[in-house]
């Protein structure tokens, strides 16, 4: 095993591992502060937040420091290595770099929507001066909303560090964003008539490390030290990114990626990204409702779930064979478990169906060149399936019922006369492929038609019970991605 001695700490590294600095002090315990450099994209060690000393330990104990401050992004460790954070010269050009940073900088902090997440405050207060030297106007460059559909830039707030340069043309591939001027009139912009729109788009608003780069969907919408931020997996595919969960008072703000290297790594696309508003729609349903005559009616818990439990016990005691269980695969693997348990425990003859599985096209890989077409290797994938937890649900079909019946056998079934009680859970999202209009007239046939969705529909129209779904951000559980990786939600 290799040393390295991080602020006279020493620490041990792989033989093999290639390690900078600021991983190095890291393994150490050590923050090194830093904006350009990403652990997913290339150095560019353009920022300069990183300076540290760094040297080499001799056989004989001496230790010889290098005369200047090196970039901690850009200095690989090896066995014997120095690096010192702490000292005067290393605090000195922190402080600065922060200096200059902050010199064409605006005092936007009041309105900015990266205030209290902010590495340039936090670095401030941190590593910096307490005052600015700057007497001169500062460089005010109009900000540019129209980059994107999705995104707002606010050029004066930039710092340079070139995070979504990089990430456009490393990760995304199109290359959308570029470094246009010289000197202290750099700026990130668009290409003409190219705009930022590939569909991992959002990803630079993560990374951005100031306010420079503001979602449109959350800004001024909500400011961050209100938020509630849980860990939770995204449900718009079968990639089950780990993610960021922001609320506060029940309403979801926004979803940002979480690292998770056994799932897609540091990213996530736009289409989960965004894709949570019917969490928050006013057009939920928000109560169960029951048939009466040719009506659906809002009926309390207390006076519903009895009856259903009754209508479903009987039909279970004289045509067990015809009663079946659909399960949504939005389902997390405790609320299937749960529900198989309870229809087993009715009767063992009861039928345990999946749902229907939306796909939507092919798996979307990324990168892609500059015409569209991927390229290897593949830095993020978005999947054909949209849903969270098909092998999750599959897997306790299959430990108690053995096998896994489709949903298109339940159809066939219904359309056929042959069930005569069916309890369908939903939970897909709006513009999500599910119950097709075939579908839906086949289990208008059955007689005992139970449904819990997010939405009234014409499936729910059908139904004699209606019962609300709860959406992946108000329940917990665990969904089993297409790698069977299983993440707590």
């Amino acid at each position: 095993m290799a040393i390295v001695y991080v602020n006279g700490k020493a620490t041990e590294i792989g033989d093999k591992e290639r390690l900078n600095c600021v991983q190095a002090a890291e393994r150490a315990g050590v923050f090194v502060p830093h904006y350009c450099w990403h652990p997913a994209l290339t150095v560019v060690a353009s920022c300069r937040m990183c300076l540290v000393e760094f040297g080499e330990k001799k056989d004989d104990g001496s230790i010889v420091i290098q005369p200047k401050v090196l970039p901690g992004c850009q200095t690989l460790v090896k066995h014997n290595s120095v690096v010192v954070t702490d000292s005067p010269k290393a605090k000195n050009a922190q402080a600065q770099t922060l200096e200059g940073l902050l010199l064409n900088h605006p005092l936007d902090c009041p309105v900015c929507d990266k205030a209290g997440e902010c590495k340039l405050q936090d670095f401030s207060y941190e590593y910096g001066h307490a005052t600015s030297r700057m007497i001169e106007p500062k460089n005010t460059p109009p900000n540019k909303p129209e980059i994107s559909s999705k995104i707002a830039l606010f050029t004066d707030r930039c710092i340079m560090c070139s995070r979504c340069v990089r990430f456009t043309r490393e990760i995304s591939g199109q290359a959308e964003l570029q470094v246009i001027n010289r000197g202290s009139h750099s700026e990130i912009d668009v290409f003409p008539g190219e705009p930022l729109e590939n569909k991992l788009a959002g990803n630079v608003v993560d990374l951005c490390p100031v306010g420079a780069l503001g979602s449109k969907d959350f800004l001024y919408k909500q400011r961050v030290w209100y938020l509630k931020p849980t860990d939770s997996v995204c449900p718009n595919c079968s990639t089950g990114c780990s993610i960021h969960l922001d609320a506060n008072k029940d309403v979801v703000f926004r979803l940002r990626a979480r690292e998770n290297p056994q799932a897609q790594g540091y990213f996530m696309c736009d289409e989960g990204r965004y894709g949570y508003h019917y969490a928050n729609s006013k057009e939920r349903l928000a109560r169960p409702l029951a048939r009466q005559g040719d009506k659906l009616a809002p009926s309390a818990w207390k006076d519903l779930l009895p009856a259903l439990r009754r209508d479903l016990a009987d039909v279970a005691g004289s045509k067990p064979a015809q009663v079946v269980a659909v399960f949504s695969p939005y389902l997390t693997c405790e609320e299937a478990y749960l529900l198989a348990k309870y229809f087993k425990g009715l009767s063992n003859d009861v039928r345990l169906a999946l749902g229907p599985i939306p796909v939507v096209g092919e798996d979307d890989t990324y990168p892609k060149d500059r015409k569209g077409k991927p390229i290897q290797p593949v830095a993020f994938t978005i999947r054909a399936e949209k849903c969270p937890n098909r092998r999750g649900v599959e897997e306790v079909l299959k430990h108690f019922a053995g096998a896994v019946v489709t949903f298109a056998a339940v159809v066939k079934d219904a359309s056929d006369g042959k069930i005569a009680a069916a309890f369908v859970t939903g939970g897909y999202p709006p513009g999500i492929p599910a119950f097709s209009d075939r579908d839906v007239q086949a289990l208008k046939k059955v007689d005992l038609l139970i449904v819990q969705d997010f939405f009234a529909s014409p499936l729910t129209a059908a139904a004699k019970y209606v019962l609300p779904a709860t959406a992946f951000s108000e329940k917990s559980g665990t969904f089993v991605n297409h790698a069977n990786l299983a993440q707590a939600i």
